[in-house]
This record gives C-alpha cells, structure tokens and sequence, in this order.
C-alpha cells in the first residue's frame, strides 16, 4: 500500500517491536508502517469479512481501514487504556460498518473457499456448512454481530472488545451471549456433522 508522497522510505531489517514500529511509522516511515498493515491486516479482513460477508469488500474495508491509520497515525497516543491494536480494529469495524449499510448483501454470503484437494462431497458440506453460518451471522442484530465477529474473528479479549465498542464489558458479554445462543439455535443441524 502506498503512502502518501512526502513521507519517508527506508528498508530497515525491521526486528522491531512494535512500540518502535508505530513510532517510526508515525513519523512518516513507509517500511515501518507496511509491518504494521502485515500484522493486522488479516484481522482487519477478517472483521470486514464476518460483517458484510462479502470477500472483495472485506478488502475494500482492509485498505480503506489503513489508509485512515495512516492518515490518523500522528493523532493517535499510545495509553495503558488504549492500545494501537484496539484503536485499528476500532477503526476496521466502523469502518466495515459502514461499507455494510452502504453495500447491503443481497443473495450470494458464501465466500468461496480454495480448493485443497477434498473430496466434491466433503466440499460440498463444507461450502453449505459456511454458507449457513454467514447467513446465520448475518442475520444476528447489528450489536450482537459486532461482539461475536471481533471476539471469534478479531481475537479481541472482552476488555478490549469495551474498549473498540465503547461500552461496558457486561454488554459485551451479554451481546456475545445471546449471539452465540442465537447461532448455536440456528446451526444445530451442522454441529453433529463430520468435522470439516
């Protein structure tokens, strides 16, 4: 991803942590930042994929999410309560949000997945396992949805889940609860089936 011109380029061996790697970058270091993008870029994918259950516009939202960190790398401060990854997932999943109120699923949720070599069948159940679970997500209310994609998708512990959402984390447990009701209702079907 490109920044913007003016911005410094070096090529570090960057064994860097990632203190380091944020204050580079917030300095306007191109290589820094692109370390930044490749550790959280498939978890920003991830959210943007659970909430529009779309693949091209979990992508959409990966680069639209960093250029917005990029853009807004020198306002943010790192604090105890406030950590760069809770700050760019927060901006992933608004983000996401509204890509979906602005690209609305129709009918095809199912992100196809690669082919490795299992048998038609077995590729067939797991398509139609995929599909449903999509679909079953995508059908859970706004509130409920966000909780159940950072936590499953984001890896997002339930305090930082508080904090990406800004609300109290008994809300964050109670919305995730009630997803993973909600979900483990609707799949029954799929949960005694071979593992797939």
């Amino acid at each position: 991803m490109d920044a913007p011109a003016g911005t410094k380029q070096r090529n570090p061996d960057l064994c860097l942590d990632e203190e380091e790697l944020l204050e580079l970058s917030r300095h306007g270091d191109q290589d820094a930042f692109a370390v930044l993008v490749h550790l959280y870029y498939r978890r920003v994918v991830s959210i943007g994929y659970r909430l529009t259950g779309d693949v091209a516009l979990a992508e959409d939202i990966a680069q639209e999410t960093f250029l917005k960190v990029w853009s807004n790398l020198r306002g943010f401060v790192p604090q105890s309560s406030r950590s760069f990854q809770a700050w760019v997932l927060r901006i992933a999943h608004n983000t996401a949000v509204d890509f979906y109120r602005r690209h609305r699923p129709t009918a095809d949720l199912d992100g196809k997945l690669e082919d490795r070599g299992p048998t038609p069948e077995v590729q067939a159940l797991r398509n139609e396992r995929d599909r449903a679970v999509q679909e079953a997500i995508s059908r859970l209310p706004e509130r409920s949805k966000e909780v159940l994609v950072l936590r499953e998708y984001g890896g997002l512990s339930y305090a930082e889940m508080a904090e990406t959402l800004e609300i109290p984390i008994g809300t964050v447990m109670s919305r995730l609860n009630y997803a993973r009701n909600a979900l483990r209702k609707e799949l029954a079907p799929y949960m005694g089936s071979v593992d797939l």
